[in-house]
């Protein structure tokens, strides 16, 4: 399956480029993106496509921020047809879920994990493309946007604790001060937003359960039409990826999350000629480089972080799959950077 995205994940795009003077025609067309597109909202693209354009577009500007400053321009109305269902939601937590729920509608290639722990709540956030390149400038205007999200549906009372990211930490932090407000966290073990239970469940002024009812039946119906059985595939190697850092990858866990029996999923896994093994496998083998690039992660911290109870063990899959351990990799990486 190609993830694709509406053009909306690429508002502002046209805006904050000039900004840069970049000549945002000749990215988009390097990208394989015609402009015209960006017109219509409700177009889809490929999702590897716009991360094209935003890397290239964040070396060519050399601004490390360029995703994050798209993402502060924009609005709860940049939802689309999601927008209506979120704004009359009744509380941030309801909104959150519907995201969740509905999150293929603007973006497929979206992922994201709301868990509870003693009062404090994560929102986990991945960007799971097709190609599986880790993208800086997609998390932070997947973060940023969230951010935007939360503060304008509280009216602005939104008060996070801190924002965390997988990739190291820009040269100037300027921007990420001005945007989110609160403390970060870079190299970390995971990618999102940490807040209060309090905060996950402050009333929404504007909720209406009415006009929710209604939003909510449209989408469903929209859903129905065009959901199909390599979209569902997508998902659960989108769910592995984000919950395998946790230590919650199981089948048991993600047949709950989508809300399916274990043997339905093994069904579904049968139907498109692969099995959960393999899918824990394919998402080990991308996820993995992220954390041996950061050496602040021990290889124990990475063995256990992709689920291996024995960093032995982990040196074994590591070596079957690559034909070098893990250490001398790491020592290569770090001589070539």
């Amino acid at each position: 399956m190609i993830p694709l995205a509406h053009t909306a994940v690429l508002k502002n795009y046209m805006d904050i480029s000039q900004q840069f003077n970049l000549n945002p025609y000749h990215l988009l067309s390097d990208a394989g993106i015609y402009p015209a597109q960006l017109q219509d909202s409700k177009q889809r693209i490929s999702v590897d496509k716009a991360i094209r354009l935003l890397e290239q577009s964040a070396v060519d500007s050399h601004c490390e921020v360029f995703g994050l400053l798209m993402a502060e321009q924009r609005h709860l109305a940049d939802f689309g047809e999601l927008s209506l269902l979120l704004s009359y939601q009744h509380t941030l937590r309801d909104a959150l879920q519907t995201i969740v729920k509905y999150r293929n509608v603007i973006n497929s290639a979206l992922e994201m994990h709301i868990e509870e722990i003693d009062g404090t709540v994560i929102i986990r956030i991945e960007v799971v493309s097709g190609s599986s390149n880790y993208s800086r400038q997609a998390i932070e205007l997947a973060l940023g946007i969230t951010h935007r999200f939360c503060a304008a549906l509280l009216s602005q009372k939104w008060r996070p604790l801190a924002v965390y990211f997988t990739h190291d930490a820009p040269q100037d932090l300027a921007i990420h001060q001005r945007i989110f407000g609160c403390s970060f966290e870079f190299g970390s073990e995971f990618n999102g937003i940490v807040c209060t239970t309090a905060e996950l469940d402050k009333a929404n002024p504007h909720a209406d359960t009415a006009m929710a009812n209604h939003a909510q039946r449209y989408l469903d119906i929209d859903i129905l039409q065009n959901e199909n059985e390599s979209s569902i595939i997508f998902d659960i190697r989108k769910s592995i990826y984000l919950l395998l850092p946790m230590g919650r990858a199981t089948i048991d866990q993600i047949a709950i999350t989508h809300g399916i029996n274990v043997r339905t999923l093994q069904r579904r896994l049968e139907a498109a000629q692969t099995s959960f093994s393999i899918l824990i496998n394919d998402v080990r083998k991308t996820l993995v480089f992220r954390y041996l690039k950061n050496v602040n992660y021990s290889l124990g911290q990475v063995s256990d972080i992709l689920g291996y109870s024995m960093p032995s063990s982990f040196t074994r899959w590591f070596i079957s799959q690559f034909g070098i351990s893990p250490t001398a990799w790491r020592n290569k990486h770090i001589i070539d950077v």
